[in-house]
């Protein structure tokens, strides 16, 4: 008996074309009460390019994540998934539609070895008293961890050992097993240092020339840059900057990162004859 999960089974469906667009929103707004945490967010999510979503604290990430996972529905605007105007019931509703999240708690259980971690929640059994089959479990996890370039000795070891590049890494590496047309990665490099900041970062461009739309959210313009295609600014639940590779730098997005006018004025203010 097959007792495979549907989304496990999704990984052996064709990929999406590169370009295709997978997620649309149109002038989405969510407001909690009188507060207006987002407003008038247009973007596009494609398959085979990293959309990077940049903001400082309070620019209205969070919220964006919340939509596009299916934990908060858009107050107004429209989200659409393959071209169709789709409304989210729930965070199963967004999985079941190939989008994946990877918070930055990662959802992982750090005394678990890494690849009860891999299957967690969709542990693969057999027979009528669901029998862990532990053997194809760490066979698999071995198997993609190397094809996706991750090179574990001992997919045994207790998730907690990794380095936090590495528990970055086997969450995403999850996700793109299990179906995941578009992942969503919150802040992935907040807590890691240069080294394993590249080895999340080389990941993500791996998982894109995959084929897979990845979302990066992030308030660090120097990490978006070196693998987005799409740029959003996101600043006080508004969207101030939304521009592809070819038309912006570096130095654009952090000035926009850092305010844009309002430092310039701020420059001005505080200048030293």
């Amino acid at each position: 008996m097959d007792t495979t999960s549907p989304l496990s089974r999704a990984r052996d469906t064709a990929p999406d074309s590169p370009g295709t667009a997978i997620i649309e929103l149109r002038d989405v707004a969510k407001s909690y009460g009188a507060f207006n945490a987002l407003s008038g967010v247009n973007l596009t999510v494609r398959a085979g390019e990293v959309t990077c979503i940049l903001g400082d604290n309070g620019a209205g990430k969070s919220t964006l994540i919340k939509i596009l996972s299916g934990l908060h529905p858009a107050t107004s605007g429209d989200l659409l998934i393959d071209g169709a105007i789709t409304h989210f019931r729930g965070p199963k509703d967004a999985l079941d539609a190939g989008i994946a999240t990877v918070y930055q708690d990662l959802a992982v259980v750090g005394s678990m070895p890494v690849w009860r971690n891999f299957f967690l929640g969709q542990e693969l059994t057999t027979g009528p008293f669901g029998h862990l089959r532990a053997a194809d479990m760490r066979r698999i996890t071995r198997e993609q961890l190397l094809e996706m370039g991750i090179d574990l000795p001992d997919i045994d070891v207790q998730v907690s050992r990794l380095s936090g590049g590495q528990r970055q890494v086997v969450a995403i590496a999850r996700a793109i097993y299990f179906g995941a047309r578009v992942v969503i990665l919150d802040e992935p490099t907040a807590a890691l240092g240069v080294k394993q900041s590249g080895m999340v970062l080389k990941f993500v461009a791996d998982a894109r020339d995959r084929g897979i739309a990845v979302i990066l959210i992030t308030h660090n313009p120097h990490h978006a840059y070196l693998v987005g295609d799409e740029f959003v600014v996101l600043g006080l639940g508004r969207q101030i900057l939304a521009v592809n590779r070819a038309n912006t730098s570096i130095d654009e997005l952090a000035l926009q990162m850092a305010g844009g006018g309002e430092l310039n004025a701020l420059e001005h203010e505080l200048r030293r004859d």
